[in-house]
């Protein structure tokens, strides 16, 4: 037994992020293992709760120096020794702190007291329900593709990408290679990407692998967190599905990690560390032996950049399962034409006859608005044109004053009174919201049952379910929503999709943008005819040529991966390359631009012989949040090791008024 254990301090600073020893009371020796939480004297006034990261037999100081244990942190949780080598690696890769590595991959921060257990808060099948269940049979299609992953990972065990069009089925996939992965004993861990679709997948996997399934989600009380993780760790639970977090539940023998909607941007952290699941999924799979399964009907450029690297197992599936149900035919509208011939109203006069049509025939309808980032984003609605910055092909962003600036490189132009494109008038922000929508769904078709889903009506702990359970019971005719409509779920009644503004997410300052849009709209389109009635969709545009949106239209994922790769590969963005960025923070707006702009000149003189690209701060973009300003540095370089030392120097420089992220 070990005379000495090494403890990382429980705060996340960067002057603690180091260990500190500490003698074993003699009563403590065969309790504390690598990952205890404990308490211990730390200065001559206070205790503190720390990590138990190293033991030895040998003092590193003099002995007499050496405090003791004062005993195991009270209500603790503790962290294994897997949990721990992931946290260090993690530490490395996203350039973190030891404790901030090690809190997030704890799901569960502290023991309390259990109450009564409630699944996600919906009403989920009983025994009887589940012991009824007869599993539909696997398509040809669907048991080429499982037996094809299993296969794999009995040979290389390379992770593998299922890329299978909306509606083909990759539910029923993931099941089976579920269930293979409990018959040999071991436990799988199945994330998605948002509390939304928690419900209708917990009903499907509660029926068929009964009450060994567990969730872990934000919404979650933290008696409902801890309780799923002992179950985990004592062996009680066979598949804990939730988002990200998920990840970090403690199987022991864990076997299998499926990442559903794996393109998402929800499985991207934004708090420090900055990690993507996928990655953190890959190195735990290295450190476990289990297997990682990626699955989406829009792959992330990343992830299909691999498979055709063949670091992925590339698998696919390219007809919907249900028998006759085939994808939807799209009809695109030019928003412009209809501006031109007078129809100033969300809605396209196709879209308005088309939802009622759909109103009379009894059939369900789905109303998308795509608001993500719209807001300060300007285009004109006469020609379609956004206002693009000439140096970075990023979407300049309104700011007070009549200001456009880009916020990569600082470009700026006064706002225009015409466009520039076109010479129209027409030129202003966006600003419909999804409240705005029900309104005039309600006037313009008064007999029809409306549900509305954003982030105001699903603030409650079950108001996701609520609203999906009313409206897969029929109880409603059209429902409006944001993102969280049109990702994962299946309504066999919905026959016709809107989306009221395909092509507003093309306008977020990102390099991704296209990649998003295209996405978001395939996954739209995807919600249509999902049974045997053929379904329709209507995509709105005020950009109808643009590659995203017609390769959308068509459901055609290689064309627009090829398009879009030929812009990342001129651009240097990724896969292409490799981009850090850095957000420097500080109290007042001038000295913190101040800060990042002296941080660009000694990176760019120390780092030289690299030649690292550096692009910012964009003079006159001011983030505020919580009275703490940000400035940003975006920096590229086709090798990722160079960024890492260029963020590791940064970080030394400015400690903890730095934050970075590794693309």
């Amino acid at each position: 037994m070990a005379e000495y254990a090494d403890v990382i301090v429980n705060i996340s600073r960067d002057e603690l992020d180091k260990t500190f020893q500490y003698r074993i009371p003699d009563a403590l020796k065969e309790t504390v293992t690598l990952g205890t939480r404990v308490e211990f004297p730390f200065s001559t006034r206070k205790k503190m709760n720390g990590y138990v990261v190293g033991l030895s037999d040998v003092p590193k100081i003099e002995e007499s120096r050496i405090r003791e244990l004062s005993g195991l942190a009270k209500r603790s949780v503790n962290v294994d020794d897997r949990m721990m080598a992931l946290a260090a690696w993690m530490k490395e890769a996203y350039g973190c702190t030891y404790n901030q590595a090690l809190k997030t991959v704890l799901p569960a921060k502290a023991a309390v007291r259990k109450g009564r257990t409630r699944v996600a808060s919906v009403e989920l099948p009983n025994q009887e329900e589940c012991a009824a269940y007869v599993p539909s049979p696997l398509t040809n299609a669907q048991q080429e593709a499982a037996d094809g992953i299993m296969a794999q990972q009995k040979g290389e065990n390379k992770p593998c990408l299922l890329y299978g069009v909306t509606g083909s089925g990759k539910t029923e996939v993931y099941m089976e290679l579920i269930a293979h992965c409990i018959s040999e004993g071991k436990q799988a861990v199945l994330l998605i990407p948002e509390i939304a679709l928690t419900y209708q997948n917990l009903k499907r996997f509660f029926l068929r692998f009964g009450e060994r399934v567990g969730v872990i989600n934000s919404r979650q009380s933290a008696g409902e967190k801890y309780e799923t993780v002992s179950k985990a760790r004592e062996g009680a639970l066979d598949l804990v599905i939730g988002p990200r977090s998920a990840l970090f539940v403690p199987f022991q023998e864990l076997g299998l990690i499926i990442i559903d909607e794996e393109h998402e941007h929800a499985y991207n952290s934004d708090l420090t560390p900055r990690y993507h699941a996928r990655e953190v999924a890959e190195k735990l799979c290295e450190l476990t032996g289990a297997s990682l399964v990626l699955g989406s009907a829009t792959p992330s450029l990343e992830s299909f950049f691999k498979a055709e690297s063949g670091i992925y197992q590339l698998f696919r599936l390219s007809e919907r399962a249900v028998k006759g149900a085939a994808l939807p035919a799209v009809s695109v509208v030019d928003l412009r034409a209809e501006l031109a011939e007078g129809n100033k109203s969300v809605f396209s006069r196709l879209l308005t006859e088309k939802i009622e049509d759909r109103l009379e025939k009894r059939e369900q309808i789905m109303l998308f608005l795509n608001r993500r980032g719209y807001a300060g984003f300007v285009s004109c609605r006469s020609c379609g044109k956004p206002l693009v910055c000439p140096h970075c092909s990023i979407s300049l962003t309104y700011h007070r004053g009549g200001t456009l600036r880009c916020h990569y490189c600082g470009y700026s132009i006064p706002f225009p009174d015409k466009c520039p494109s076109c010479g129209s008038p027409y030129i202003a922000a966006f600003g419909t919201g999804t409240q705005k929508v029900e309104t005039i769904v309600q006037k313009a078709f008064p007999t029809a049952r409306v549900l509305r889903m954003d982030a105001d009506t699903t603030s409650g702990k079950s108001g996701h379910s609520r609203i999906l359970d009313a409206f897969s019971k029929d109880e409603a005719d059209i429902l409006i929503g944001t993102q969280m409509i049109v990702k994962g779920h299946d309504f066999p009644k919905v026959t016709l999709v809107g989306v009221l503004a395909a092509d507003l997410s093309l306008y977020v300052p990102e390099y991704d943008a296209a990649e998003r849009t295209f996405a978001l709209l395939t996954q739209a389109s995807g919600r249509a005819g999902r049974g045997r009635t053929p379904g329709e969709v209507i995509l709105q545009t005020y950009m109808p040529e643009h590659y995203a949106v017609q390769a959308a239209a068509h459901q055609d994922y290689e064309s627009f991966y090829r398009e879009e790769m030929a812009f990342r590969r001129l651009m240097h963005y990724p896969p292409a390359g490799r981009l850090l960025t850095a957000w420097i923070s500080g109290s007042d707006a001038a000295g913190t631009e101040q800060k990042a702009r002296a941080l660009r000149t000694v990176l760019e003189d120390t780092f030289l012989a690299e030649a690292p690209v550096i692009t910012g701060p964009a003079e006159g973009v001011e983030i505020k949040r919580k009275d703490i300003y940000r400035e940003q540095l975006l920096i590229k370089h086709p090798d990722a090791a160079v960024l890492r030392r260029i963020r590791d120097y940064a970080a030394r420089l400015l400690g903890d008024t730095i934050q970075f992220e590794i693309q």
